[in-house]
């Protein structure tokens, strides 16, 4: 969480915003969020930029532009769904764009489903197209392939049929109910995006949140985590018809989700946090009670995955399905899970350390299929049962909250924390009474999506829910 003052944030000339914006990314750095703004009647471009190794995060504001802007997307694909979106939004055109359509569909404008799509043309070539509605309570989203017999040749992807407005509701904070838009981001990523907003607002009033605080969070944040890996787990296993993995693990998610609720009343972690710290304690008499029960969970779990690592026949079937290559995965910006199992060595625990993340050790990378993204799951659960153990031995004492008073003016702050996905990303602007001109969220499925496309491409349509799985990626947390 860094916040940003009003001598940091001048405005560059159009020419040397994008000059320094093309360097930062030649020299390693990442689009965290690229996004267009209000600014003095018009729109301005902001980029919070990613030096992942290096711990340093970058923000780059443009001077207020009136019509378009140079596409950058030919040399750094990281930006195409930023640049997309930022014409969607504010009218800005990135000329040269070489894929120009929304994102997210305005309501009341063209169904997605029915948009311009990519085609490939030659004999025998097919189209199959899937959703958006979909069997079960599944969200809406369109999936397009491009088709040569079972041959997979392009995958299109169109999500956006919500409509929800979260982002922009949160714009016209902060207020009363904007712990409450943040919790509901992403209802499976309720602690990650609440602590991100949290910390937003924390960077922005200077306000130094307690020890014992950081570590609650920190608990509840890798109990979140816990129970969707082990649930994804189980969702692989069962598209491999491998049931004994997937019904155990089906059970055992809803025990780490039990455990949330244990601290806070809520399985997902509702009303768990608030700026400044956390509203629910663990008294010693509960931790032990906290960690009894995830040494039996967790003791149930390594029993259940370990069945898929010594089942030939599932193994098989994930081994060299849905192959990204770490090149791939690096220039579309992938982030979390699905980028270390590329072998992109990422995690915002480890390289912008925040909370009770002081020293963290990453999984190491992987090779990219479906494989290396499912025991990239289990090895973070591993790592995640650890830190459980270690904070509830040595829990600090002290208070659990300290007072967040009102946000500066004209100030900015960037918040990232790694959710169970990948990195969640909040920008909020300031102005002179310290309400919000303008907030920004960016779902780590946002950068993740075109990473399912290129697992597909070269491979067999049968591959599309397994890869599918293997992602798990955001409906809601990219319609925002």
């Amino acid at each position: 969480m860094k916040l940003f003052g009003p001598a940091e944030l001048a405005a560059l000339p159009a020419d040397k915003f994008f000059t320094q914006l093309s360097a930062s990314l030649s020299d390693g750095g990442r689009a965290a969020a690229y996004f267009a703004s209000p600014a003095d009647g018009g729109r301005r471009l902001c980029a919070a930029l990613a030096h992942d190794r290096a711990g340093r995060l970058e923000l780059l504001l443009s001077e207020p532009l009136s019509d378009g802007f140079p596409s950058l997307t030919p040399r750094f694909p990281q930006l195409h769904l930023f640049e997309r979106e930022i014409f969607e939004l504010s009218g800005l055109r990135p000329e040269g764009h070489p894929w120009l359509k929304p994102v997210r569909y305005p309501a009341g404008g063209p169904d997605p489903g029915t948009g311009d799509f990519f085609r490939v043309h030659g004999p025998e070539v097919h189209e199959v197209a899937v959703g958006p509605v979909h069997a079960g309570v599944i969200e809406p989203g369109h999936f397009r392939f491009q088709c040569h017999g079972e041959n997979v040749f392009h995958l299109e992807i169109a999500l956006g049929y919500q409509h929800r407005g979260v982002e922009r509701a949160l714009s016209a904070g902060p207020g009363a109910r904007s712990m409450h838009y943040a919790e509901t981001l992403a209802g499976d990523t309720t602690i990650g995006h609440a602590w991100a907003y949290c910390g937003a607002l924390e960077a922005l009033s200077g306000c130094a949140v307690p020890p014992r605080a950081q570590v609650l969070r920190g608990v509840l944040l890798e109990l979140e985590r816990l129970a969707n890996h082990t649930g994804d787990l189980g969702a692989l296993s069962g598209d491999v018809a491998y049931l004994p993995t997937a019904s155990f693990c089906g059970r055992l998610r809803g025990e780490y989700l039990n455990m949330t609720a244990l601290i806070c009343g809520n399985r997902f972690g509702r009303n768990a946090l608030r700026p400044g710290g956390v509203d629910f304690d663990l008294e010693p008499a509960r931790a032990a009670e906290l960690l009894r029960r995830l040494e039996d969970v967790f003791r149930d779990t390594e029993g259940a995955v370990s069945l898929l690592w010594d089942t030939a026949s599932v193994t098989e079937r994930f081994e060299n399905t849905g192959p990204v290559s770490r090149a791939d995965a690096a220039a579309l910006g992938l982030v979390g899970p699905a980028a270390r199992a590329s072998g992109v060595d990422i995690d915002t625990r480890r390289d912008f350390p925040y909370g009770p993340y002081s020293r963290y050790d990453p999984p190491k990378p992987g090779r990219g299929d479906v494989y290396a993204r499912a025991y990239m799951r289990w090895d973070e659960i591993i790592r995640s049962v650890r830190l459980i153990r270690g904070w509830l031995a040595s829990l600090p004492a002290g208070p659990l909250t300290a007072p967040c008073g009102a946000p500066a003016s004209d100030s900015a702050a960037v918040s990232l924390v790694e959710s169970w996905r990948g990195q969640v990303c909040h920008a909020a602007f300031t102005g002179p009474g310290g309400g919000f001109l303008g907030y920004k969220v960016v779902d780590p499925s946002f950068h993740n999506w075109q990473g399912l496309a290129l697992a597909l491409r070269g491979g067999q349509i049968s591959d599309f829910p397994l890869c599918n799985k293997s992602f798990n990626l955001s409906y809601c947390g990219h319609d925002l």
